[in-house]
């Protein structure tokens, strides 16, 4: 008969070298592993901190926190978590609401083009009738009350009126002069000739020429006050410029 092999028994000391020899296998993935994660660790440090740790000699950097990191929300309903150690900033969205789209209708194609000559039909009940007799209301309010307060936002009021009435006639004038030139030019370019346009300057010009006419025809020395009150509005504009002697300046 055969003698069966003896079973091989593993002693104290081959066991210790097993041991042995699986360790370093185990130090070396644990020491990977902790490399790796000193990596990412430094890979959030900023240049400054690192800079500093250089200039102390001290080699150890403040690990940051994996959970400050999770600001997002698990539901877009509730509020955002934020670490009390960052400072708030003094302009953030509190509440979410739906942003508001600020139009300007003088700009918008959505609001359609300005009929100029449309606003002012429905509107010009205000320069025939309203504003006229605001100011003469206004002119009795002002000679009831002693109140110097009221009687100079009265004053401002009348200025205000005044001023759009003014403007208002103005502009009709520099509307009638533009419509009679382009009239005029249309059925020059019909015979072929090149339309000529009119700048700001031209048509005051045309426009105070048309006033001479006006105060001219009217007689009774309305021309003559015209005249004397645009000289002295002149000269008064000009001595606002003309220069003025030093105190110093001793007269021999």
């Amino acid at each position: 008969m055969k003698k069966n092999p003896r079973s091989k028994i593993e002693t104290p000391t081959e066991l210790e070298l097993s041991d042995s020899e699986e360790e370093p296998e185990s130090s070396s993935s644990s020491e990977e592993e902790e490399e790796d994660e000193i990596e990412r660790e430094l890979a959030d440090v900023t240049f400054e901190e690192l800079q500093k740790a250089r200039s102390n000699g001290s080699h150890s950097i403040y690990r940051k926190d994996n959970k400050e990191k999770k600001t997002g929300r698990a539901n877009k309903n509730r509020p955002m978590e934020v670490s009390c150690k960052k400072p708030v900033s003094r302009f953030r969205e509190v509440i979410q609401v739906p942003k508001k789209v600020i139009r300007d209708p003088r700009y918008e194609s959505l609001c359609g083009n300005l009929d100029v000559e449309g606003f002012r039909k429905r509107y010009n009940f205000l320069f025939e009738e309203e504003f006229f007799a605001e100011r003469e209301e206004l002119r009795k309010q002002m000679k009831k009350t002693s109140d110097p307060k009221v009687i100079a936002e009265l004053k401002n009021r009348i200025s205000w009126i005044d001023k759009q009435l003014k403007s208002d006639s103005t502009k009709r004038k520099d509307d009638a002069i533009l419509a009679k030139h382009k009239k005029k030019e249309r059925e020059a370019a019909k015979q072929g000739k090149q339309p000529f346009y009119l700048k700001k300057s031209e048509i005051k010009k045309r426009r105070n020429i048309e006033k001479y006419h006006e105060l001219k025809a009217a007689g009774n020395g309305k021309l003559e006050s015209y005249i004397e009150k645009r000289r002295r509005k002149n000269a008064a504009k000009d001595h606002r410029h003309m220069p003025y002697r030093r105190s110093n300046d001793n007269e021999e």
